[in-house]
């Protein structure tokens, strides 16, 4: 699995104006979460997820606590 930030600091080399924007937040947060200064909100990893079509994952950005969030990935 590709670590929190190289994933999401890859993604923003491509990701457009229009795919941030889904995110819910801006490329200058989505940095400080890749950088680890901030902590993406179970809601924005979940649309960074959908936003890069799975280029970067609710696990890498919710590494800690991401199986009591979503349960049901556990078994996938």
């Amino acid at each position: 699995m590709r670590s929190r930030k190289n994933g999401l600091l890859e993604w923003l080399k491509t990701a457009t104006d229009e795919q941030v924007a889904q995110t819910g937040t801006s490329r200058a947060y989505l940095r400080l979460i890749a950088y680890g200064h901030k902590t993406a909100s179970a809601e924005m990893a979940a649309k960074t997820e959908v936003a890069s079509r799975g280029a970067v994952t609710r696990q890498q950005l919710r590494p800690d606590d991401w199986s009591v969030i979503w349960p049901e990935l556990g078994a996938a």
